[in-house]
């Protein structure tokens, strides 16, 4: 490992030395924050993965960077000592949202652009993006800890907004209400077939001793996350898994067996128990999932175009509609509409920055009403599904009131309460935590006071 330099200059004492793009790098300790240092390469990811995600790099972000990585680390120590735990289930879906914004980001468009950016496979990014995206759900996690006892009485949000100039008060953002329909285009019998012939196949494999679970987890499971980690995920209670997957696992009792195979609503999965530890489990699973033809996509947004034909004649309403024909179970039972979740509340209007891509394409030019063409999408379980909206409101951007935008008002003195707490948490964690930092950052305007000890 890399030691911190005594001046500005990059040389170091001893080099750590890693494999990248057929040349020999040497990663360089910047900082020390308790135990954990944060590397030159750690600051380099960063700064790439803001970049491919369209977030602006902030001008002094040579000395943000670190300092934001400073940060997430006290956070993640914290969390270890509470026992907050993140399943590899939601970092694998975490790091295939993520993946999927960044592919829609204009600069990148494809998968084989973020390959190029990045100079690496699809595979590689996941694996370097995995140890990342989990600190920062146990950051995330953590944080939701430390304010979770902060409330807001109305009589508090009305002070605070009265003598407010008139100036200061938030702009809404235009916000909509959206309402969908989605079918899931029909999987082939032969594919579903395929995909469980293989699962057997491995199957039969571990248990004639060929190889290893663990080995064809890592070589072909289909869950990013766990894969990398030979498909364990972790000791995980009953509530954090898909309740068909929990039924199997949780039933398994000898760790040589492998489990029937188990369909899930994100795919197919064997399982292999590791052990039971009170009311928590560790296994490794393999998930595969099936592909999905091209014409039974376009078929799906056949059958879709048809009923927002009908919708459009008046002979049935899209609510009607909703109920019978609508595969998507969050809002089947809602007459299709969306609904937008936060720390602080529930609502169904979005921030056009809030909808689903694909569904914010499509709304920013409908009319209040209007239903849309049938369009392909991926939902919120990672599968292709085709979908129809219909725009049921559009509030265009305006200064908040105390009438029509009393969350929203509330919202705000929700998160600056927060923010104090946490910044307080910061400080006060950085006073009775061992920091050193190379010579570099002395000239730096850091955001938390303390750093320099």
């Amino acid at each position: 490992m890399a030691m911190l330099p005594d001046d500005n200059t990059t040389p170091v004492t001893k080099a750590a030395v890693t494999s990248y793009s057929d040349k020999n790098v040497v990663d360089e300790v910047l900082w020390v924050v308790g135990d954990e240092p944060i590397l030159k390469s750690e600051v380099e990811v960063t700064r790439l993965s803001m970049e491919a995600e369209g977030v602006t790099v902030p001008e002094d972000a040579d000395c943000r960077i670190p300092e934001q990585l400073a940060v997430q680390k006290l956070f993640i120590h914290q969390a270890i000592l509470d026992s907050v735990e993140v399943t590899e289930s939601e970092i694998a879906q975490g790091i295939e949202q993520r993946l999927n914004y960044m592919i829609q980001n204009p600069m990148i468009g494809s998968k084989e652009k973020l390959e190029e950016f990045y100079r690496k496979s699809m595979t590689q990014i996941r694996q370097d993006m995995h140890d990342e995206y989990k600190n920062q759900l146990l950051m995330q996690r953590m944080q939701e800890q430390l304010v979770s006892d902060i409330t807001v009485s109305p009589a508090e949000v009305r002070a605070y907004f009265r003598h407010l100039p008139a100036d200061s008060v938030p702009m809404v953002p235009t916000t909509v209400e959206v309402q969908i329909i989605t079918q899931q285009p029909k999987v082939r019998q032969e594919e579903i077939n395929r995909i469980k012939d293989e699962l057997r196949n491995f199957t039969e494999r571990v248990t004639n001793g060929e190889t290893s679970f663990s080995t064809l987890a890592r070589l072909y499971s289909e869950d990013p996350g766990s894969a990398r980690q030979g498909g364990e995920l972790g000791y995980t209670g009953r509530g954090m898994l898909d309740p068909a997957f929990a039924a199997v696992a949780f039933n398994l009792t000898d760790a040589k067996k492998i489990s029937k195979i188990v369909e899930t609503e994100f795919g197919y999965h064997i399982i292999q128990l590791i052990d039971k530890r009170g009311d928590k489990i560790n296994c490794r699973h393999i998930l595969m999932k099936p592909r999905v033809n091209a014409d039974e996509i376009e078929q799906a947004k056949y059958r879709l175009d048809s009923i927002a034909a009908d919708i459009r004649a008046g002979k049935f309403s899209f609510e009607e509609a909703t109920v019978y024909l609508s595969d998507d179970k969050d809002t089947k039972n809602s007459n299709g509409l969306m609904v937008n979740s936060t720390e602080s509340s529930r609502t169904s209007r979005f921030a056009m920055k809030d909808l689903p891509t694909e569904v914010a394409r499509v709304v920013e030019t409908m009319q209040v009403g209007e239903v849309s063409p049938a369009f392909q999408m991926e939902n919120n379980r990672g599968k292709t599904v085709c979908a129809i909206v219909k725009l049921k409101s559009r509030t265009e951007a305006h200064r908040a009131t105390i009438t029509e935008d009393f969350q929203t008002m509330k919202d705000v003195i929700m998160e600056k309460r927060r923010q104090e707490v946490i910044h307080d948490w910061v400080v006060k964690k950085i006073k009775n935590t061992y920091v050193r930092m190379s010579p570099r950052y002395d000239n730096c305007d850091f955001e938390y006071e303390g750093w320099r000890k």
